[in-house]
């Protein structure tokens, strides 16, 4: 790596803007996991690295934090008329959105297949694999993930 990528490198590590939505993002999902931690009382560590790194769903919605701390930062720092900011929340809101309601649609459908596969599979004995479940977001989840990456993003411009 040349002394000119590695600074580019270093700039984006240190950038306030990338630095918010990722820090919104992993809080989130930290967040998650001690939620689920909770609930379940025990949770093994394999179980941890999963929920952190793969799990979708859940309280609070790191999409969200993510997308509202990018969107909130860019707008501190590049302005709130700039194109730029509009079109970070242009992103955000179309991510909010899938969130809300295609990824929960999506995954409402997929429990139904699932419930008529297996009654079909128990009466007529055919061979049936599951579909994958995926599990979209409430709306206090949504909502809490946008305030969690609002807040997040307001400290990194400002502190």
């Amino acid at each position: 790596m040349t002394a000119a990528q590695d600074k580019n490198f270093q700039d984006i590590l240190y950038n306030p803007i990338f630095l918010s939505a990722l820090f919104s993002w992993c809080i989130a999902q930290f967040l998650k996991v001690i939620i689920n931690i909770i609930r379940y009382k025990s949770i093994s560590s394999r179980d941890v690295v999963y929920r952190f790194f793969w799990k979708t769903g859940g309280m609070p919605s790191s999409h969200s934090a993510a997308v509202t701390s990018l969107t909130t930062s860019v707008g501190f720092i590049e302005g709130f008329s700039s194109t730029l900011f509009i079109i970070t929340l242009v992103f955000s809101l179309i991510v909010i959105r899938d969130a809300l309601g295609v990824r929960r649609a999506a995954g409402s459908q997929a429990k139904a297949l699932n419930t008529m596969g297996k009654e079909l599979q128990s009466r007529l004995k055919i061979q049936f694999k599951m579909v994958k479940e995926i599990s979209g977001h409430t709306v206090p989840e949504v909502s809490i993930g946008i305030i969690l990456g609002f807040f997040i993003a307001v400290a990194f411009c400002n502190l």
